[in-house]
């Protein structure tokens, strides 16, 4: 996801996506201890997700005028 993506998002969306991205976190690394994952840069990948989300929501508290731009 790429944060132009991200920035088009509701505050909603986002946080929704956030708690979905942290639930997919988990089960990777519930796979990378058990020994499943194959592929270990969706680890990475998931957790630069994460950050793009929380950047954008965290921006959207501090500056609140700039989430009724987006919605």
């Amino acid at each position: 996801m790429k944060i132009h993506e991200v920035r088009a998002l509701s505050t909603e969306a986002i946080e929704a996506e956030i708690n979905d991205t942290k639930e997919e976190l988990m089960k990777l690394r519930f796979q990378l201890t058990s020994g499943e994952l194959s592929d270990f840069t969706r680890l990475r990948y998931t957790r630069r997700i994460i950050a793009r989300l929380s950047t954008v929501l965290n921006e959207r508290f501090r500056n609140p005028e700039s989430e009724q731009n987006h919605e």
